[in-house]
C-alpha cells in the first residue's frame, strides 16, 4: 500500500501518525527541521474537549507519557478547571470561563512523548517545496528541496499556518490575515516567593484586561520544581510564561527589533496594572528573550484536493489566535477525523475523494466557525467595554463554540 504523506511533525502530524499507526496504515512525516531540539515548540497549551479524541486514538503508553508532560502534575490531580479573567487594574477576577476538563501540558515535552514508537517513520530536514498531482492517476508525489521526491496515497498538510501545501492548494489566497494586534511573551524562572501571588491566583493560569489601555496579560505555568528536578535544591525554582498584547493603533505601537526594547514596551504598558501584576513585570530581569507572535488567521478557504489525494489539518487548515485555547484542540479532532476517513479508503469503504471530502466538510464547518470566534475573542480581550459573559473570550470551550 503507498503510504500517506504527512507534512509537518508536529503536535498535530504526530498525532496523526500515532492514530495511522494503530490502524496498520502505512505513513512517512517529513519535517523541515534538522533534529527533534532545531527549535522550540512554543510554550505550553491546554487541551480540554479533545482529550475524549485523544482516549480514542492514541494507545494507552503515549496518553501516559503525554499526561506526564502536564505543567504541574500535583495540580492536576485536584484541578477544578477554571478559567480566570481578571480586572488588571485593580486585580479583582471579573469573570469565571466556564471549567471543564484540561491538561495543560508542555507543548515540546508533549512532541517529544508523541515521537517516541513512530521514530523510524519521520525524516528530519526534508523541505517541501512543491505537491505533483499527475492526471489520470490515483498517486500524489511530494517534491523535496534538492530536488529529491517520494511517492504515496495522500498528502496532508499540517506543516504549521505558513504550510507549503496550502500554497499549493490555494495560490491565489494562502496568506493569513493580521489582526492589527500585537503580541509579545517571555519565559521566566522565578521563586516561590515571586510566584506565589500568581499561583494564588491560579495555580496554572489566568488571563486579564486593562481597562483604561486595553492592554492584556496572560500568565501560565511551564515548570514547577517538581517537574524540573530543582524541589528541595537551592536553585528550587519556578518558570513561568508571561504575555501580553496591546492593539496598535500608531507607530509607537509597533513591536521592537530588540529583547530588551521589547521587554522595556511590556514594563512600560504595564505600570497601570494592580500592584501584584506590575512588580512581577517589573522583575522579569532585561536580559529575558521577548518573543513576537504575529497575530494573523486563514479561515478554511475551499480548495481544490485533486479526487481526494492533498488536503490539510491543524493550524495549515484553520489558523486562528490563541485567545480561545482551542487550536491544538482542533488540529487533534482533524487527526481523529482523518484516521476515520483514511481507513475507510484503505478498507475500500470508501474513494479517496469520498473520503477525503467527508473528512474536509466537517472540518471546514467546525473550524471555519472557531477561526471567527477565535478572531472575536482576541478583539474582545483588548475593549473592557465589550467583555460580559456572551464574549467570545468567555464562553464555554466546545467542539462546536457558542
Amino acid at each position: 500500500m503507498e503510504p500517506v504523506l504527512i507534512v509537518g511533525a508536529g503536535i498535530v502530524g504526530l498525532t496523526l501518525g500515532q492514530a495511522l499507526k494503530q490502524k496498520n496504515i502505512p505513513f512517512e512525516i517529513y519535517e523541515r527541521d534538522a533534529t527533534p531540539e532545531a527549535r522550540g515548540q512554543g510554550w505550553a497549551i491546554t487541551l480540554h474537549w479533545a482529550l475524549e479524541y485523544m482516549f480514542k486514538m492514541l494507545p494507552e503508553e503515549t496518553l501516559a507519557r503525554i499526561r506526564e508532560v502536564q505543567v504541574d502534575p500535583d495540580v492536576a490531580r485536584n484541578d477544578n478547571g477554571n478559567f480566570l479573567f481578571i480586572n488588571l487594574e485593580n486585580g479583582e477576577p471579573k469573570f469565571k470561563i466556564p471549567p471543564s476538563v484540561r491538561w495543560r501540558v508542555n507543548r515540546e515535552k508533549m512532541r517529544r512523548a508523541l515521537l517516541q514508537g513512530i521514530e523510524e517513520q519521520v525524516h528530519w530536514g526534508r523541505r517541501v517545496v512543491g505537491v505533483d498531482v499527475p492526471l489520470g492517476q490515483s498517486e500524489v508525489k511530494l517534491l523535496f528541496e534538492g530536488e529529491s521526491s517520494v511517492t504515496g496515497r495522500i498528502v496532508v498538510g499540517v506543516e504549521g499556518s505558513r504550510s507549503i501545501v496550502r500554497q499549493v492548494l490555494r495560490p491565489d489566497s494562502f496568506d493569513n490575515v493580521p489582526l492589527g494586534i500585537n503580541f509579545t511573551g517571555v519565559a521566566v524562572d522565578m521563586t516561590a516567593e515571586q510566584i506565589k501571588p500568581l499561583r494564588d491566583m491560579d495555580p496554572l493560569l489566568f488571563q486579564g484586561c486593562h481597562p483604561p489601555t486595553g492592554a492584556f496579560f496572560w500568565f501560565s505555568m511551564l515548570e514547577t520544581p517538581h517537574v524540573n528536578g530543582t524541589l528541595g535544591s537551592e536553585a528550587e525554582r519556578y518558570r513561568a510564561q508571561i504575555c501580553m498584547s496591546w492593539v496598535e493603533k500608531g507607530p509607537e505601537d509597533k513591536v521592537a527589533g530588540t529583547d530588551q526594547a521589547r521587554l522595556e514596551n511590556m514594563k512600560q504598558r504595564a505600570q497601570g496594572f494592580t500592584p501584584f501584576l506590575k512588580h512581577v513585570v517589573d522583575e522579569i530581569p532585561m536580559d529575558t528573550p521577548v518573543t513576537e507572535i504575529k497575530l494573523a488567521d486563514w479561515e478554511c478557504l475551499p480548495w481544490n484536493n485533486n479526487n481526494g489525494r492533498v488536503t490539510l489539518a491543524g493550524d495549515a487548515a484553520h489558523a486562528m489566535t490563541m485567545y480561545r485555547g482551542e487550536a491544538a484542540n482542533h488540529g487533534i479532532l482533524d487527526a481523529f477525523q482523518l484516521m476515520q476517513n483514511i481507513e475507510k479508503l484503505y478498507t475500500g469503504a470508501a474513494t479517496a475523494q469520498a473520503a477525503i471530502d467527508e473528512y474536509e466538510q466537517e472540518m471546514r464547518t467546525r473550524t471555519s466557525r472557531a477561526v471567527r470566534l477565535s478572531r472575536q475573542a482576541c478583539q474582545d480581550a483588548h475593549d473592557w467595554s465589550r467583555l460580559d459573559e456572551t464574549s467570545a473570550i468567555l464562553t464555554k470551550r466546545a467542539v462546536v463554540g457558542e
